[in-house]
């Protein structure tokens, strides 16, 4: 306890000199100083990216799934494939998926969403429209763009399937050995 208040009065000492020094100095000095430093600006707000529609539009993937996703204002509906996501995804874990980027954003019920998926598995295709509701909406707002990107919405998922190799069963799998 004894250290932090040693600390802090240093501290305080410092800026008490630094103040007294920089009365007491005469004006040529501050003439002859370096320039200050150039004020740190913020990182720049990305432009927001619309279609002639007024709709974001982006590409999400997962796996063999590719999702090509349209985001605009509306009361929450979200069509896959030309149904809704209720019907497409009977699974409440994969709607629960889809959602997270609304959920993340405090944005639920407020865009329409159109999206088309092709290839891969329900899963697949879920993260791919996950993946694309994510970046249409950074797109729309970009102001949400560090909430997304925290969350990890925004990078693709590497991970594939691994290829099958010559002479296995199936990737790794080898086939049933015979002693005789």
């Amino acid at each position: 306890m004894a250290d932090k208040k040693s600390l802090s009065d240093l501290a305080e000492l410092t800026k008490e000199e630094a103040a007294v020094a920089a009365v007491e100095a005469p004006a040529e000095d501050t003439a002859e100083a370096a320039p200050p430093p150039p004020p740190v600006e913020a990182a720049p707000i990305r432009e927001q990216q619309l279609d002639k529609q007024g709709r974001a539009y982006a590409t999400g993937r997962r796996k063999d799934a590719i999702a090509r996703v349209w985001l605009k204002p509306g009361s929450g509906k979200i069509l896959v494939n030309g149904r809704e996501q209720e019907v497409y995804f009977a699974r409440p874990s994969l709607r629960l998926v889809i959602n997270q980027p609304f959920d993340i954003a405090d944005r639920r019920g407020q865009y329409d969403v159109v999206a088309t998926v092709k290839g891969g598995g329900l899963s697949g295709q879920a993260g791919a429209v996950k993946h694309g509701i994510s970046q249409a909406l950074t797109r729309f707002e970009p102001a949400l763009r560090t909430v997304v990107k925290q969350a990890g919405f925004l990078t693709r998922d590497p991970r594939v399937v691994e290829r099958k190799k010559y002479g296995r069963a199936k990737a790794r799998r080898s086939f049933q050995f015979s002693k005789r």
